[in-house]
C-alpha cells in the first residue's frame, strides 16, 4: 500500500477567548540500509578442495571483554558459552569480501557487506563449550577465516534523584536512590589463521 505525503492538520480550540494549535512533528528519518557483495567470481571448486580433510587441527578459545565508554575492551574475559564458530577458506572471493566490508561498513552503520549464498555454503562450524573452547579437526594446510557472534549483558548502577527537603539546619538536602541498569551487547569476534604443515596443531585466541 502506498501513502502520499503526510497532511498537516491544524486543530483550533477556543477556550476563554484564546486559540491553541496542535503542533505536527515530522517523523525521524532513518538511514536507508545498503547491501553490497564482492564482484570477484567465487570458485567453488577451490573452496571445496581447501575444506577437504587433512591431519591438522585448530584449537581455539573464544571470548570478549566489556567495552569502556571510549570503545576499548577492558576488564575480565567473557567466554563464549555454546555459540557457533564458523570457518571459511580464505579464497580470493573472501579476501575481496573482507576488504569491501572494511571499506563500506566503516563509513556508515547502515551498510552491510554479505557473502553470496554459494560462498556461504562452503564453511565448517563448531560449537564452543562453557569455557569458550572449540576445535576444528582434520584440516589441511592453508589460510582460514574464523568468525563468531558473542552476546552478553553489561550491568551497572546509577543514582536517581528522588526529591529534596530541608534539614534541621535550614539547608536543602537532595535525596537519591541507587538503581541498576542493563545493556545488551553483541560482539563480532573474528580472526585469520594459517596452517603451515599437515599434522600440526594451531592454537588461537578468537576475540
Amino acid at each position: 500500500m502506498h501513502f502520499g505525503k503526510p497532511i498537516l492538520l491544524v486543530f483550533i480550540t477556543f477556550y476563554a477567548g484564546s486559540a491553541v494549535k496542535a503542533q505536527y512533528k515530522e517523523p525521524e528519518k532513518k538511514d536507508k540500509i545498503e547491501t553490497f557483495y564482492p564482484k570477484v567470481p567465487f570458485d567453488s571448486l577451490q573452496a571445496k578442495q581447501m575444506l577437504a580433510k587433512g591431519k591438522a587441527t585448530i584449537k581455539g578459545v573464544a571470548f570478549t571483554k566489556p567495552k569502556s565508554k571510549w570503545g576499548f575492551k577492558v576488564g575480565q574475559r567473557i567466554y563464549a558459552n555454546q555459540i557457533k564458530i564458523t570457518l571459511f577458506p580464505v579464497t580470493p572471493y573472501l579476501e575481496s569480501w573482507y576488504a569491501l566490508r572494511k571499506e563500506k561498513e566503516n563509513l556508515k552503520k547502515s551498510r552491510y557487506v554479505y557473502l553470496s549464498n554459494d560462498a556461504y555454503r562452503y564453511r565448517l562450524e563448531a560449537i564452543t563449550n562453557s569455557d569458550g573452547e572449540f576445535t576444528f579437526p582434520n584440516m589441511k594446510p592453508g589460510k582460514y577465516f574464523l568468525q563468531g557472534f558473542l552476546g552478553y549483558t553489561h550491568y551497572g548502577t546509577y543514582n536517581e534523584y528522588t526529591g529534596s527537603g530541608y534539614n534541621s539546619y535550614g539547608g536543602q538536602t537532595d535525596y537519591y536512590q541507587q538503581k541498576t541498569y542493563s545493556v545488551d551487547h553483541e560482539d563480532r569476534i573474528e580472526e585469520f589463521v594459517e596452517i603451515k604443515q599437515d599434522g600440526e596443531i594451531v592454537r588461537l585466541k578468537l576475540n
